[in-house]
């Protein structure tokens, strides 16, 4: 008798739903994916643009209470562990356009299974920004409102201003090019940890602890480098950035820094895991128990009995594979 238990065998499901799950393993399985890489975004870019959203729209109308740099890098936190924890089993759990452009480069991830997985996420932030727009909206035009009487216009497409909490602005006067190491530097610090917390040989960190490690290394950048500007996932900057765009127009466009927020952190995300790659991971080392679980759970997931190995996607036979040569 098998050891292995699938959720159809002791939770049934509805006709509605078995048929569905057919389609769902084959013709839609990317639709199933790029929802989850939206979904995951969403959750991340949801919480920490809304807690962003509270603290600046506070600070500029003088209500106490309503956010701190330690509640944005906590909110942030949070939004990223929710993202994991819930969506992460679906898709793989990237929501950061770097991370899935640097699998392709180093794990051989298919380049068109890629690019849905970007437009979703960047879809996700964007649907997002603007649900936090709405939400907000009689408090962010209060505050807009009262820039205009304190002739603080300027401060708008700031860090300071409304905008600035859906996209990302510099610090006016701020060198660019300490602007660009910042950004660089964070996310090499970030791509180490990530990398480090999938190891499969990372015995200090099974599969359960890798969220919450990944989510607190996201906290302690936004408390230590988020002021002198920092995006760390192209996702929600350009998603943030196009919610910016098509609620206030142009002018919302950020000028020279909106590159090095969009762009830097793919190159350093790559770096971060050649150097991971070259000097952290080791063939040798044995696989702890933990995540041999992890793995043979997704294993008897795609060859599920009652799934013939055509209702398994060319996507996830990928996935398989990739897990394979992992």
């Amino acid at each position: 008798m098998s050891d292995i238990v699938h959720l159809r065998d002791v939770q049934p499901r509805s006709r509605f739903f078995t048929v569905w799950e057919r389609h769902r393993h084959t013709t839609a399985h990317w639709f199933v994916e790029c929802f989850a890489e939206f979904l995951g975004v969403f959750f991340y870019v949801y919480a920490g643009v809304g807690s962003q959203t509270a603290w600046i729209n506070g600070t500029i109308l003088n209500i106490a209470g309503l956010g701190s740099v330690l509640q944005i890098g906590l909110a942030y936190a949070f939004g990223i562990v929710f993202a994991i924890g819930i969506c992460a089993s679906t898709s793989g759990g990237h929501f950061n356009p770097a991370v899935t452009l640097t699998l392709v480069v180093f794990k051989k991830f298919p380049p068109l299974k890629a690019l849905r997985y970007i437009i979703a996420q960047i879809l996700g932030g964007y649907v997002a920004c603007l649900l936090i727009y709405v939400q907000w909206f009689d408090i962010i035009k209060e505050a807009e409102g009262a820039l205009v009487l304190a002739k603080m216009e300027a401060i708008m497409f700031t860090p300071q201003g409304p905008a600035g909490a859906f996209a990302l602005y510099a610090l006016p006067g701020l060198n660019l090019g300490r602007a660009f190491l910042n950004e660089f530097v964070t996310d090499v610090f970030l791509a180490l940890v990530i990398w480090g917390s999938i190891d499969p040989t990372n015995i200090l960190i099974p599969p359960a602890v890798g969220p919450f490690v990944i989510a607190i290394a996201y906290a302690a950048a936004i408390w230590g480098f988020a002021t002198p500007t920092l995006a760390a996932n192209p996702a929600r900057d350009l998603g943030g950035r196009l919610a910016a765009l098509t609620i206030w127009g142009k002018q919302a466009a950020g000028g020279p820094y909106a590159a090095i927020a969009a762009l830097t952190s793919i190159p350093a995300t790559m770096f971060g895991v050649l150097l991971h790659e070259l000097f952290l991971t080791d063939s040798a080392r044995v696989i702890p128990a933990a995540q041999r679980e992890y793995m043979s759970v997704h294993m008897n997931h795609a060859h599920a009995p009652g799934r013939e190995d055509s209702d398994i996607s060319s996507n996830e036979k990928a996935d398989i594979e990739h897990l394979n040569n992992a």
